[in-house]
């Protein structure tokens, strides 16, 4: 599957990421179930800004619930990967394909391999 529609809003949520600490400006974009994308910028305080976190807030609140696949960018040398704490959110949210990029590379990784035994605890969750 092409993953330019993804990717590319993530690119654009990036633009608008708030990073006055540790200058990381990061975007995601999800894609949801329903053919949706929503997409969030990390917002610092004085910890990593949890783009990730951001863009499930966005979707939460338009009423989305289910997702195909979550796009993250960064200017990194290599793609970056969602924090534990983002890992944990997507997995919640039943997020399966993570699309990780930067500016020349993508890569594409099933979260259950980002985040083993995510799922365990979670109420009517099979691991």
């Amino acid at each position: 599957m092409d993953w330019d529609n993804l990717v590319k809003p993530a690119w654009q949520a990036r633009e608008s990421a708030y990073a006055p600490y540790f200058k990381f400006p990061v975007g995601a974009a999800l894609l949801a179930l329903d053919g949706r994308i929503l997409s969030g910028c990390n917002v610092e305080n004085i910890s990593y800004g949890l783009a990730e976190r951001v863009a499930i807030g966005a979707a939460v609140a338009a009423g989305v619930r289910k997702f195909l696949a979550v796009a993250v960018v960064a200017d990194t040398v290599v793609p970056t990967s969602p924090c534990r704490g983002c890992r944990q959110v997507l997995t919640e949210f039943g997020v399966p394909l993570v699309i990780l990029a930067n500016r020349n590379e993508r890569v594409e990784f099933l979260l259950k391999e980002l985040l083993l035994r995510a799922s365990a605890g979670i109420p009517d969750r099979q691991e």
